[in-house]
């Protein structure tokens, strides 16, 4: 399904006049970035943004799907390229035959799903654009398992309310694995997807094998790679420094809508 190019238009629009303002915001402002009233700006920020995105259009409306001839020549990796993880590689020696997604927290029924398993369900393909917060763009093909039915295996407790991937994927000196989330609206919407294949293809290592998120509405650093584990939560208030992902916790906004 095709939204309208105006529509499409309006929303890539909407997206890049809140990291404009963020960027408006940052810049020059290094001694601003130290007080205590900074936060609490880029707070009220990206409420305003999120609030005006959802205004602008609903949650439910469907991200701009492609042809196969709109296909880029190459999709690059965004972020890790190959986790400088022991377990991951490990796990990526054997052709991930042992590696299993985990699915717990406020669940009925916690979960350990094979890869095999995961494509053994009803799975979607569509082909979409990738939006980078580092500026570039790329359309790719992608088939996996839609992230509603398997939280519809596991079952979601009525406190939850966000959506937690854990990934493979050292970020820091500190050996810091790579978080992201998504609340309920964009988890159970049609396109949002746990992807295995990369234009019809196994995804490689450096795109997320054997599994990452996508999340069409969103920018990039939204769509965890390397999943190992899908919590589900009622708060942040565990999870990380409790802004809902890697790098919202060091200053991006939470809700990357495009």
């Amino acid at each position: 399904m095709r939204i309208a190019r105006a529509e499409h238009s309006r929303r890539h629009f909407l997206g890049r006049l809140g990291a404009a303002t963020v960027a408006a915001l940052l810049a020059g402002c290094d001694a601003a970035s130290r007080s205590a009233w900074l936060p609490k700006v880029l707070g009220v920020g990206e409420r305003a943004s999120r609030s005006a995105q959802r205004l602008a259009s609903s949650r439910r409306s469907m991200a701009q799907e492609f042809s196969p001839a709109d296909l880029s020549p190459q999709f690059r990796s965004n972020g890790t390229a190959n986790p400088d993880n022991p377990e991951y590689q490990a796990l990526a020696a054997t052709h991930f035959a042992d590696w299993r997604l985990k699915i717990d927290g406020l669940v009925e029924r916690p979960l350990k799903l094979s890869l095999q398993e995961l494509r053994a369900m009803a799975s979607r393909t569509q082909i979409t654009r990738h939006d980078c917060v580092e500026g570039w763009s790329a359309i790719g093909q992608w088939t996996g398992v839609p992230l509603s039915a398997v939280l519809r295996l596991a079952v979601p407790r009525p406190q939850a309310r966000y959506v937690v991937f854990h990934c493979a994927d050292p970020m820091d000196a500190q050996g810091t694995l790579y978080y992201e989330s998504i609340d309920f609206d964009d988890a159970y919407h049609p396109q949002t997807i746990l992807a295995y294949e990369l234009n019809g293809a196994l995804l490689p290592i450096a795109n997320g094998a054997p599994l990452r998120v996508r999340i069409e509405r969103q920018l990039g650093y939204k769509m965890a790679k390397y999943l190992m584990r899908i919590e589900l939560v009622s708060s942040f208030a565990n999870i990380g420094a409790g802004n809902g992902g890697y790098w919202e916790d060091q200053g991006y906004e939470w809700y990357a809508g495009i």
